[in-house]
């Protein structure tokens, strides 16, 4: 099956980090990062697209993060 995920976090660290736990499991970068400004917030928001290959059948009670 392929699977599919979209990162999000503030633009900080722990989004690098959530990208390259995810890239140390086996998911692959698809497209570039994109970026937009929270107004309610007042941070930089950022966001990333992986997909992997795995073993199985998908469902919608597929837990992508287990992957």
């Amino acid at each position: 099956m392929k699977l599919y995920r979209f990162l999000s976090d503030d633009d900080t660290s722990a989004f690098c980090h959530k990208v390259t736990a995810a890239l140390n499991k086996g998911w692959v970068l698809q497209g570039g990062p994109v970026y937009a400004f929270d107004a309610a917030r007042g941070v930089m928001r950022c966001g990333q697209a992986v997909v992997k290959d795995a073993a199985g059948t998908y469902t919608p009670e597929t837990k992508l993060g287990d992957h």
